[in-house]
């Protein structure tokens, strides 16, 4: 039998983080996935408290507010049905959380934008945006203002349509294949976009600019069908193609459009791994709507 996914769920105790558990929460029932709750702990701090308090006072304080701060997240709702595990980190939170997902195997990280600043708790802004620097995992990012979903069924109401941006890179098959099972899964419509960027280099004359514009405009539609093909008949999807600065264009698709999910992919090279690109970068804080962000290579397996 194949092992459960292992979904990773940050806490930094925060309204935020609790909205991204209640996601995580409802993710890891519907796709009967394992789930692991981390907190991260100031090292400072920690032997501070171990100095006066004995050793081991903090993580043991660390795990009981976890363990807290879940039961009132769930309030009366029924406790996870998969196994829940609850693990506090000492160190930097971007660090440590990156060093369990790839120790543990992590399938997915769920996460907030923007989480709590003190001297108790990290702040979860920059912590997002190293995590999306670096990751080899999958990541949920939910905004800061959302409190998240009761059940996966609100969740799937919420998320639809969901939006998914290709600039037809080597990366954009598997995030058309990622998007596809969460549609499908899900039951929800998809809408595929590309953006056409303008040329920014002297046009030679010999050349018919109208002719050109409309070559890029059919290569384009070309490539976004054979993209989608393989989109199952029962899938709802629609496509567009917009001319302009992508991260604006997306940014105004999510104003027009209200998709409640976007698949985007982070770029990377083999010298410098995963890197989040400018475009996704400005999409994330421009667009604060629920971002499924994927790595190269990644695969999201098991949530099917």
């Amino acid at each position: 039998m194949a092992a459960r996914p292992l979904l990773l769920c940050p806490i930094d105790f925060s309204s935020a983080s609790r909205g991204a558990l209640r996601h995580a929460l409802a993710m890891s029932d519907r796709f009967d996935t394992n789930l692991l709750l981390i907190t991260v702990d100031d090292p400072i701090l920690e032997e501070a408290a171990a100095s006066k308090m004995g050793a081991g006072w903090s993580r043991r304080n660390s795990e009981r507010e976890l363990r807290l701060f879940l039961a009132e997240t769930l309030g009366a709702a029924a406790p996870p049905k998969a196994p829940l595990q609850i693990d506090v980190a000492i160190g930097k939170p971007a660090v440590e959380i990156l060093r369990v997902a790839r120790e543990r195997g992590c399938a997915l990280i769920v996460m907030s934008t923007h989480g709590r600043s003190g001297p108790k708790k990290f702040f979860f802004g920059s912590t997002a945006e190293r995590v999306l620097r670096e990751t080899t995992v999958p990541i949920l990012l939910t905004p800061a203002d959302d409190a998240g979903p009761i059940a996966i069924d609100a969740m799937a109401r919420r998320a639809a349509p969901v939006l998914v941006p290709v600039d037809f890179s080597d990366a954009s098959t598997r995030q058309v294949e990622v998007a596809r099972r969460v549609a499908t899964a899900l039951q929800l419509p998809l809408l595929f976009a590309h953006v056409i960027e303008p040329l920014h280099v002297p046009v030679p004359v010999e050349l018919d600019l109208p002719d050109l514009t409309a070559e890029r405009l059919s290569r384009a539609q070309s490539a976004l069908a054979a993209l989608v093909a393989e989109t199952p008949a029962s899938t709802a999807r629609d496509t567009v193609i917009v001319v302009g600065n992508p991260a604006d264009e997306i940014a105004r698709l999510v104003r027009e459009r209200h998709p409640g999910l976007i698949v985007i992919g982070l770029h990377g090279s083999p010298a410098l791994g995963p890197r989040m690109g400018s475009v996704t970068y400005r999409v994330l804080c421009e667009a604060p709507v629920l971002t499924l962000a994927l790595p190269p290579e990644s695969n999201l397996y098991g949530f099917n």
